[in-house]
């Protein structure tokens, strides 16, 4: 679920909606939260309890109430019992050792360490909630000698004599520090770009009452990259390239992955020149920013069999108008530019009454890359002012239990 600030929380107070049997199965039930069906002991909630959901792709700590999942890494997965769907893990303040309550006001809440917390509050944080994947976290990156983030940074340069030699000879190395070495400075986030982060349909169920028609295109499954350039003056920019939390900002940064794959789409595609080329033609803009995916090789298990890198974009964000219309931002940039955008896979699709119709939609439809199945679809109004994603379970199952 995403906070207000657009974030993405992975533990929160849910109030139960439902519980359901499940097929098969006498000691457990499925509870109802949403969108969410989730594996339950069985009497352990009833309609109208509150309870503590943990997201799918969270890891919990290694702490006491989470022993149960020390044969899982701590790690909550999307789980299948033969045609019921675990997506989650519901668990009730009593687990840690706390009650529920009402207040004198007639307000239900959880007591956890002698805290009070109602409906819809956030746990991620208190409770030490995390990614399940690293690369999504805020995350310490691996450390690089140095010598040779200075070596990186000063480029052509010390591939020449005497810097070369000096390099090769612990005491010139440390010379060439005194020298030239810095404390590389950690840019912020551009206060002009959001985040990507979809929020997920099953959490807001009531979407499907929106009739109108949506536009469908192919979720791809890889890594969030951001370029992004600011107009400094009438020609001068300022470009920067992006992962999910990192600013690219010189060339010696560490990427998490083995080769830094966002500068490696930036200059793939030409991102920087073309983008001066868009400011040519709209002096009005004040900066542009284009979110995408890059996937392949090494990327998230690469899902495509991939022996490269490309890069789909979903996002195309102007200064004067916001986030554009997916079919406008698709002719744009693959006809003016020859950037590749996501696929798009309906031009006027109209919801359905539930989410297992949705489900079956995004499953039905093969992955354009590669011809096999897909991680979900991600579905935009023409307006481009709402968007939310269906990742089809089989996927996570296949790819991401």
């Amino acid at each position: 679920m995403l906070n207000k600030d657009g974030q993405r929380e992975l533990c929160y107070v849910v109030r139960i909606d439902d519980i359901k049997p499940i097929e098969g199965k006498d000691r457990v039930e499925c509870a109802v939260v949403g969108g969410w069906t989730v594996m339950v002991r069985k009497e352990q909630f009833k309609p109208g309890d509150l309870g503590i959901y943990f997201e799918i792709d969270s890891k919990v700590p290694a702490t006491e109430p989470f022993e149960f999942l020390a044969k899982k890494k701590y790690k909550i997965k999307t789980q299948k019992y033969g045609n019921f769907y675990s997506q989650g893990l519901l668990m009730s303040a009593e687990d840690f050792g706390g009650e529920s309550y009402i207040n004198e006001d007639g307000t239900t809440y959880l007591r956890i360490n002698n805290e009070s917390y109602k409906e819809g509050d956030f746990l991620t944080e208190k409770l030490g909630v995390t990614y399940s994947v690293v690369e999504d976290n805020s995350r310490k990156r691996k450390s690089v000698d140095k010598y040779q983030k200075m070596a990186q940074r000063m480029g052509k340069k010390f591939s020449k004599q005497p810097y070369k030699w000096l390099m090769k000879r612990t005491w010139g190395k440390k010379l060439l520090f005194m020298l030239y070495g810095r404390k590389a400075d950690s840019r912020k986030w551009p206060e002009w770009v959001t985040k990507t982060d979809e929020e997920r349909v099953e959490n807001m169920t009531w979407i499907l009452n929106d009739k109108n028609p949506w536009i469908a295109t192919e979720k791809i499954d890889g890594t969030s990259t951001t370029f992004t350039m600011r107009r400094l003056k009438r020609n001068k920019f300022e470009f920067l390239v992006c992962s999910r939390n990192v600013v690219f900002d010189k060339p010696d940064k560490q990427c998490y992955y083995d080769t830094n794959v966002y500068l490696e789409m930036a200059e793939k595609y030409n991102i920087e020149t073309n983008m001066k080329d868009m400011f040519d033609f709209h002096p009005e803009w004040e900066w542009v920013t284009i979110q995408g995916e890059t996937y392949g090789a090494g990327i998230q298990k690469n899902t495509y069999d991939l022996d490269h890198h490309n890069f789909a974009a979903f996002n195309l964000v102007t200064s004067d108008k916001g986030r554009w219309n997916s079919v406008e931002m698709k002719r744009f940039l693959e006809q003016g530019y020859s950037i590749p955008c996501v696929p798009i896979i309906d031009f006027g699709y109209i919801l359905p009454d539930t989410i297992e119709e949705l489900r079956e939609f995004s499953h039905n439809e093969m992955s354009t890359i590669n011809g096999k199945i897909k991680e979900g679809i991600v579905f935009r109004s023409e307006d481009a002012t709402k968007s939310f994603k269906c990742v089809d379970p089989e996927y996570l199952i296949k790819w991401h239990a």
